[in-house]
C-alpha cells in the first residue's frame, strides 16, 4: 500500500472515493477499546451503583456524539481537513491558536495511550516499561505515516476483532456462576457528584474527536448526503463507546484491577486464550492512537502552512514532523507513566476547556452562520476574504475557555462550583457560551463567494 500523497490540501473530486459506511467502522473501532472502557469504571470507583452509572453513560455519550458527527458531515462537502476549515472563523493566521492547543492535546493522548498499554504489551512480550511505551509509539508512527487508507482498513479489521473480544468478555461474565453483577448495591447508590462526573467524562470523550473527525471523511465524494455521513459516524461512535464503557462499568463491579490495568484484567478472563485476546486489545487502542498522532500531524502542519501559503506537504516533511511528534509523546509518556491516574483524568478534563469552545464556534459557523458556504481557495490565502486574524472570534474562543474556570476540577485546582456540585460540568458552558456569542456577534468578514468546493 502506497504512502498517502495528500495532506492538508483540498482533495480533488477525481480522487474522491468510498462510501460513508466506512465511517461506521473507523469510529466504532476507535471507540471500542480499553481507553474508553476506563471512562466507564469512573462511576463505580466513585461509589455509585451500576444502574445509575449506566444511565449517566448513556446521557453523556448520546449528547457528546451529536457534536462529533456534526463535524464529520463537513468532510465530504468541503474536502479539506477539519482544522483548515477553522481559518474561516479565526483567520488564516489566527487559526494557529486553536491549532497549537489541538496539537498539544492529541500529543498528550498519544502519550496517555502508551502508558495505558504498557503492562499489556509487557504481558505479550516481556520487556522494560520504557521499551513497551516506545514500541507502541513506533507502531503508531508507521501506520500514521502510511496514512488515510491504511487507517480506514485497520479500523475495519479492528471492528470485527473488537466485537469478538468484548462480546466474549461479556459472555464470560454472564456465564460464570460465581460472578454476581449488582445493579443497585453500591457504597452510595446515587450521588449527584458522581453522576455528573460520569456524564461529563463520557461526553468529553466523544466531544474530543471534534477537531479531527472530518479528516477521515474528506476523501468521500461530495455527492454523499450529509445525513448519511452524520448517522454512520454517530452510530459508529455511539455504539462503540457506549458498549465498551458499559462493559467497563460492569467489570468494575467485579474487579478493581480493570481500573488501573484494563487490558490485562480483561485478558485474564480468557484463560489459555489470554495472549491472543491481549494482542487484539492492544491493537484496538492502537487505532485510537493512530488517529490522534495522524491528526496531531495534520494540525501542526496546518499551523506553519498558513504562514507560508503552503497547500501541499512533501513526504519527507511529513516523516520528520511525525517523528518529532512521536518522540515528544513518547518522552511525555515515559516521564509521567508512574503518575498516570491524575494525568489521564486531567487530559479528559482539559480537552473540555480548550477543544469544546472551538467545536462550538466551528459548528455554529458551519450550520447556522454560513450554512456550509465557503471558499476553499481563500482558506489557503491570507489575502483572501478570511484575512489573517479574526480577533473577534479569538476573543470569543478565549471567553469560552474562561467560562469553564468556575467549573474546573483538575488535580491541581478545584473550583468553587466543582466542589459544590461534586463534579466538573464545564462541558456545558464551554458549548453554550462561545456558540451563543459567535452566533450573535457573527464575526464573519464576508459571505463566501463561489470557489473551489464552495456550495
Amino acid at each position: 500500500m502506497d504512502v498517502e500523497n495528500r495532506s492538508i490540501e483540498f482533495i480533488p473530486h477525481s480522487e474522491r472515493y468510498g462510501t460513508p459506511k466506512r465511517l461506521f467502522t473507523i469510529w466504532f473501532s476507535a471507540n471500542m477499546q480499553v481507553t474508553a472502557l476506563v471512562v466507564g469504571t469512573l462511576g463505580i470507583a466513585a461509589g455509585m451503583s451500576l444502574a445509575w452509572t449506566l444511565v449517566a453513560l448513556v446521557i453523556g455519550n448520546v449528547i457528546g456524539t451529536i457534536f462529533m458527527a456534526a463535524h464529520s458531515a463537513q468532510g465530504p462537502h468541503l474536502g479539506i481537513p477539519q482544522m483548515i476549515q477553522s481559518r474561516a472563523q479565526f483567520g488564516v493566521f489566527g487559526a494557529a491558536l486553536p491549532l497549537v492547543i489541538v496539537t498539544l492535546a492529541y500529543v498528550l493522548f498519544v502519550a496517555a495511550d502508551g502508558v495505558v498499554m504498557r503492562e499489556s504489551i509487557k504481558s505479550i512480550c516481556p520487556m522494560s516499561d520504557n521499551a513497551a511505551i516506545i514500541l507502541f509509539g513506533a507502531l503508531t508512527f508507521v501506520i500514521s505515516y502510511v496514512g488515510y487508507e491504511l487507517i480506514h482498513r485497520f479500523g475495519a479489521v479492528m471492528t470485527v476483532l473488537s466485537i469478538l473480544v468484548f462480546a466474549a468478555t461479556a459472555a464470560i461474565l454472564i456465564g460464570t456462576p460465581s460472578v454476581h453483577i449488582p445493579l443497585q448495591a453500591a457504597k452510595h447508590g446515587f450521588s449527584v457528584g458522581a453522576f455528573n462526573l460520569v456524564v461529563a467524562q463520557a461526553a468529553s470523550w466523544t466531544l474530543g474527536f471534534g477537531p479531527y473527525v472530518a479528516d477521515y471523511s474528506r476523501y468521500l465524494p461530495e455527492s454523499v448526503r450529509t445525513r448519511d455521513t452524520f448517522w454512520y459516524t454517530y452510530l459508529g461512535g455511539l455504539i462503540g463507546s457506549l458498549a465498551v464503557m458499559a462493559l467497563g462499568a460492569v467489570l468494575a463491579t467485579v474487579t478493581t484491577s480493570v481500573i488501573n490495568d484494563p487490558g490485562t484484567a480483561i485478558a485474564a478472563l480468557f484463560g489459555a486464550w489470554a495472549r491472543p485476546a491481549l494482542i487484539a486489545i492492544v491493537l484496538g487502542v492502537l487505532v485510537f492512537n493512530v488517529l490522534s498522532l495522524y491528526s496531531a500531524y495534520m494540525s501542526s502542519v496546518t499551523i506553519f502552512s498558513g504562514f507560508r501559503k503552503m497547500t501541499h506537504i512533501r513526504r519527507s516533511i511529513k516523516f520528520v514532523i511525525l517523528m518529532i511528534l512521536f518522540a515528544l509523546s513518547t518522552w511525555i509518556a515515559v516521564a509521567t507513566q508512574y503518575h498516570f491516574a491524575d494525568y489521564f483524568a486531567d487530559i479528559l478534563n482539559a480537552q473540555i476547556y480548550v477543544l469544546v469552545p472551538w467545536s462550538s464556534i466551528n459548528l455554529v459557523d458551519y450550520y447556522l452562520v454560513r450554512r456550509g458556504h465557503y471558499n476553499v481557495d481563500d482558506m489557503y490565502d491570507a489575502g483572501g476574504q478570511y484575512g489573517t486574524f479574526n480577533f473577534t472570534t479569538i476573543a470569543i474562543y478565549c471567553a469560552g475557555i474562561a467560562s469553564t474556570i468556575p467549573f474546573m476540577d483538575v488535580s491541581f485546582y478545584h473550583s468553587y462550583f466543582a466542589k459544590l456540585i461534586g463534579a466538573d460540568i464545564s462541558w456545558i458552558p464551554s458549548l453554550l457560551v462561545p456558540g451563543l456569542l459567535y452566533y450573535f456577534a457573527r464575526p464573519t468578514r464576508a459571505r463566501a463567494t463561489s470557489g473551489m468546493a464552495a456550495s
